[in-house]
């Protein structure tokens, strides 16, 4: 349900430091990852990149739905059968995506995963489905569901049919994982983005902040604001690229999990702070949420902030990024 972070970093010349900066640009999780180290040489970069590759890949195999293997996989086939147990790492990243979406009132859903594909945003649509086939879509949609047990560590899905998939999380948790990691082995600068979940630490190598240009929704070739970056993370959502226009309103590929029918109101929502994880759970829940509700909901996190767009080219934003509200 998460739209690619469309970003660039903006990398000051490293001449003269003593530091070195590499990158690597990998397919993981399905998606293209870029890391960016800093470290004290290049062998030692390249051999922390590993690491980072190296710990991506061991999430994926616990927590991918792709993977007939991973323990979420296992949940699945055995819906409406039996709890299985799971690591508690699993456990635990499924316990958080169920507060979500408590929280959100199932605007996010982890459930999502066995929703119908009725929707097509390749052009193929030349009318709405039916309000029977869009209901019945999401029947086996449902995170109350989902039954966790603590003590044995167990997860079982209430339902034949339905499923759990972390595409909205997981990514997000990786690069905070990688970003504790490399933290813990003495790298003091970096970043890991993970199809746009953005995890980063530290500085560059002439001491200036990172810095991240968010790019214009409606013409990827203008930035709309640069940011910098300390320590944090940021994750963006967006319909601009997958929509269908019926009777003149724009709906979006990312859907209502709870309704079955599409986002409408919003094409962008980037969200700042300290979790890649939990910034991404936020950014996927305002867009269904809707511009008003999304505000009113993100106020109960102080340590998070956003940059909302409006299908119409309204830009809103948290007040201590100082961003001047405009039209694009």
């Amino acid at each position: 349900m998460k739209q690619a972070l469309f970003t660039f970093l903006i990398l000051t010349g490293l001449n003269g430091y003593s530091q070195v900066l590499k990158k690597k640009a990998v397919t993981l999780m399905g998606s293209r990852w870029d890391i960016t180290l800093v470290d004290k040489d290049t062998a030692s970069a390249l051999r922390n990149i590993d690491t980072v590759i190296a710990e991506v890949t061991r999430i994926e195999n616990l927590i991918s739905d792709w993977k007939p293997e991973s323990q979420v996989s296992q949940v699945n086939s055995n819906a409406g059968i039996r709890p299985v147990k799971v690591d508690r790492e699993v456990f635990e990243l499924t316990q958080r995506a169920l507060k979500l979406c408590k929280m959100t009132n199932g605007a996010f859903d982890i459930s999502f995963a066995a929703m119908d594909r009725i929707w097509k945003f390749d052009g193929s649509m030349t009318v709405m489905p039916s309000p029977q086939l869009i209901k019945k879509s999401v029947e086996k949609v449902g995170y109350k569901n989902i039954i966790l047990d603590s003590i044995n560590s167990t997860i079982f899905l209430k339902l034949n049919g339905m499923k759990i998939g972390f595409g909205a999380l997981g990514e997000g948790y990786a690069a905070d994982k990688c970003r504790e990691m490399m933290l813990a082995r003495g790298i003091k600068s970096g970043i890991v983005n993970g199809s746009g979940d953005m995890s980063t630490w530290g500085k560059q190598p002439d001491g200036s902040d990172w810095a991240i240009g968010i790019t214009n929704p409606m013409r990827e070739d203008v930035l709309i604001a640069v940011v910098p970056l300390k320590e944090g993370a940021v994750v963006t959502s967006g319909s601009y690229e997958k929509f269908v226009i019926f009777n003149g309103k724009r709906y979006s590929h990312i859907i209502n999990p709870a309704t079955g029918y599409p986002a409408t109101g919003l094409c962008s929502v980037t969200v700042f702070g300290p979790s890649a994880e939990t910034a991404n759970g936020f950014s996927t829940s305002m867009m269904v949420l809707g511009k008003d509700a999304a505000v009113n909901f993100i106020k109960n996190f102080p340590a998070y902030s956003y940059i909302l767009i409006t299908d119409q080219g309204q830009i809103t934003s948290s007040p201590q990024l100082n961003f001047k509200k405009h039209k694009l």
